[in-house]
């Protein structure tokens, strides 16, 4: 069978394991299991509607047409969402990812995150500031991401030495910021 017989949309990767949407909304997986290659444990939720995937180095995370979120793979790198598993059941826009957490921008403007503590996961330190408006959200491959709220101001959180800590620059940072990227 080729891509065109199965009718596959997209094909997303994680460091050993590959995931691909089919043009019938569903998800088809191999590679090493730890690393998101297996969906059994997931697989009745990824059988159709799934729009888009994203991915870390070792999971996962679907976003389906109900603004619904599935995730798979190394619990360590976001492959569990349970912490967040409320936040992720609908309103979700458009995933995020670096090499080990997710970020899910909701409808509202606010953002949801999850996997490595350290390096993107847990975004308690600035939840507040993640609680809406937010416009655009960037991450590294490394462990740090940075969120562009509407008013042009950047947010930041993850491994402060990979540029989750940007109090050096708080200032230049509170307003009048048009674009985000990162490398």
């Amino acid at each position: 069978l080729t891509a065109v017989d199965v009718g596959i949309q997209h094909i997303f990767s994680t460091q050993h394991a590959f995931a691909a949407v089919t043009t019938a909304g569903s998800v088809m997986c191999w590679g090493l299991a730890e690393s998101g290659g297996d969906i059994s444990d997931v697989k009745e939720h990824l059988g159709s509607g799934v729009q888009t995937l994203a991915s870390t180095d070792q999971a996962f995370a679907a976003l389906k047409e109900d603004g619904s979120v599935v995730t798979w793979g190394n619990p360590d790198s976001g492959g569990n969402s349970a912490e967040v598993w409320e936040q992720l059941r609908g309103d979700v826009r458009q995933l995020f990812s670096n090499d080990s957490s997710f970020a899910a921008l909701k409808k509202n403007g606010s953002l949801v995150t999850w996997g490595n503590p350290e390096c993107g996961g847990d975004s308690s330190r600035v939840r507040e500031d993640l609680a809406g408006s937010i416009r655009h959200v960037c991450s590294n491959d490394s462990a740090a991401c940075a969120a562009l709220k509407e008013d042009g101001s950047v947010i930041t959180w993850g491994h402060a030495l990979c540029g989750g800590d940007s109090s050096a620059v708080r200032e230049k940072l509170q307003n009048g910021v048009l674009h985000i990227f990162s490398n």
